[in-house]
């Protein structure tokens, strides 16, 4: 197969202009082709009036190397690269999988569900522990939750339950890491395999969204359970059972209580607890596994309607069916040293409740795969610094003070709200001129289960309240209209990323303790759905090693 890249079309091309522009580059006759494969396709808008589609192709001709030869290596014509995924070894072992040899896999977000399905497929029978619920119970309980029907439960919300926090968010299935083993391409071929549309493996910037993520999800279990493996909800680890180790490591992994009583033998285990896992922090700290305050950022979601955005970021071309809802991404370096950035940006989407915890309010970012709705929202965070953690530790270096600082932020949210999960919101013009909203205006606010206007002032730091007053009008110079006076800021958005680190070696264990492969968003090493399932991978390849090592 050859690949080419860079073939530039116009936005209403005629349907087969891609198959004429391949032609074209090669200098072939179509007799020659074989066989055309789109691989991927992004949207080049830099000229508003004038947007391009980029496309590449893979396509299998007559006298491949000969053509290479003849078209030179300025044509943008290559060699297709081999993007299947290769596993470290094929490792059926008869008697690997029971009892304290059976590998452990702890959240059933996309870190532990890709680590458990690898597992499977290498013949391995792994054990799954989820704390919270299956996803479709899971959905009816955030729904119930977020329409003001119920509480919040603890065990199976937003954050917990079958799929993980993406479960309830855009979906997106694009990461910035590095993947020269091409994780990312079976991540996406898996996701396909489980019932997610194959478009995901051709777009620049794919996504699932929520409703079909939650077909994918009950996929990947029904597969993993074909193989052998075994997925079992409201499973709370409770504590980790840890050995005396004689080797390098300071403990040996032997084993996990349960809320429920129950006790597992367990020397191997892929620990995959989200980040927002924050009782499992506080037991790893006690025990004596090594973990650590890690950087992440905190802020407020910021909604405009979906055509605003259309129209800044499109032009005259806003609407078009090749287009779609559009998306932006924005950085802002404050002169106070404050980074601002968009995060999470969901087009047509609505903001939503994503607490897990009772007298907290917490917002995030949700798009159905039509992202159809009237707003569109994305996270307006800043980075913490040093600073902004001292307040909270409780002795220097204290791992788990970034923990408590999310906590009194969003119990600050909650009051603020009225104390009844109704989130503190302000127009924007009113955030920008340091005085509250005493309504909304022409933006109405998605948020559920409601919102309180309120000011927002009170509720983060003061070198944030500057670095988010700095940035919005620098936004609203790149994005038109970006600063409307009626757009709605709504707070407080604390679960970016992990406030720890669970540190690891090279081999991904656990630094202290032999067995405990820490992976994904919750132990410090992800940051999305595409980067979570990645380490997984990457996270399962090096335990099945070790098991078949000692074995």
């Amino acid at each position: 197969m050859l690949r080419l890249s860079e073939l530039k079309l116009p936005l209403d091309h005629a349907e087969d202009a891609l198959q004429k522009a391949v032609l074209k580059r090669l200098r072939i006759p179509p007799d020659d082709v074989f066989e055309q494969r789109l691989v991927k396709r992004s949207i080049d808008a830099r000229r508003r009036d004038q947007i391009q589609l980029i496309y590449s192709v893979d396509v299998r001709v007559r006298g491949e190397a000969a053509l290479l030869r003849r078209l030179g290596k300025t044509s943008r014509v290559r060699q297709a690269p081999d993007t299947t995924y290769k596993p470290v070894a094929q490792l059926p072992r008869a008697g690997l999988d029971q009892g304290e040899h059976r590998p452990v896999v702890v959240g059933a977000g996309p870190c532990g569900y890709f680590a458990a399905l690898l597992l499977a497929q290498m013949g391995f029978r792994p054990l799954l522990l989820e704390r919270g619920e299956p996803v479709k119970q899971r959905t009816l309980q955030t729904f119930a939750f977020w329409r003001g029907e119920t509480g919040i439960d603890p065990e199976s919300n937003a954050q917990f339950g079958e799929g993980g926090a993406g479960t309830f968010s855009d979906g997106k299935l694009y990461s910035q890491v590095s993947d020269p083993e091409h994780y990312g391409r079976k991540v996406l071929e898996e996701l396909v395999a489980s019932g997610a549309n194959e478009d995901i493996l051709t777009l620049q910037r794919p996504h699932i969204g929520t409703f079909k993520l939650a077909t994918v999800v009950r996929g990947l279990r029904a597969r993993i359970e074909a193989l052998g493996g075994e997925v079992r909800f409201s499973s709370r680890v409770e504590r980790l059972r840890l050995d005396p180790s004689e080797g390098e490591k300071s403990h040996q992994l032997v084993g996990l209580d349960l809320a429920n009583g129950d006790a597992i033998p367990c020397r191997h285990l892929v620990l995959a607890p989200g980040h927002s896992a924050r009782d499992c922090f506080a037991m790893l700290e006690q025990i004596g596994v090594q973990i650590e305050a890690k950087t992440f950022s905190v802020g407020v979601r910021i909604e405009h309607p979906q055509p605003l955005i259309d129209a800044a970021r499109w032009g005259p071309s806003a609407g078009h069916p090749r287009l779609g809802p559009a998306e932006y991404k924005l950085v802002h370096h404050a002169t106070n040293g404050r980074c601002v950035y968009s995060f999470c940006m969901c087009p047509g989407g609505f903001v939503v409740g994503a607490t897990s915890e009772v007298g907290r309010v917490v917002t995030n970012g949700m798009s159905q795969h039509s992202r159809n709705e009237r707003n569109a929202n994305s996270g307006l965070v800043v980075q913490l610094q040093p600073e902004d953690l001292a307040p909270y530790e409780r002795h220097p270096g204290d791992p788990l003070a970034g923990v408590a600082l999310q906590r009194d932020l969003e119990h600050r949210a909650y009051l603020l709200g009225g104390s009844t999960y109704a989130a503190p919101a302000q127009r924007l013009e009113d955030f920008l001129a340091n005085q509250p909203s005493e309504s909304l205006g022409s933006i109405a606010a998605s948020y559920q289960p409601g919102v309180q206007p309120s000011d927002l002032n009170a509720l983060l730091p003061p070198p944030m309240i500057a670095a988010l007053r700095e940035a919005l009008p620098a936004f609203a110079r790149r994005v038109r209209g970006y600063d409307h006076p009626d757009a709605v800021l709504t707070g407080v958005e604390t679960r970016t990323s992990s406030p720890v680190r669970i540190p690891r070696d090279l081999a991904l264990e656990s630094v202290n303790v032999r067995g405990l492969f820490p992976a994904g968003e919750g132990a410090g090493y992800a940051g999305g759905i595409l980067s979570a399932g990645i380490d997984g991978i990457r996270a399962a390849e090096a335990l099945a090693l070790q098991m078949v090592a000692g074995a």
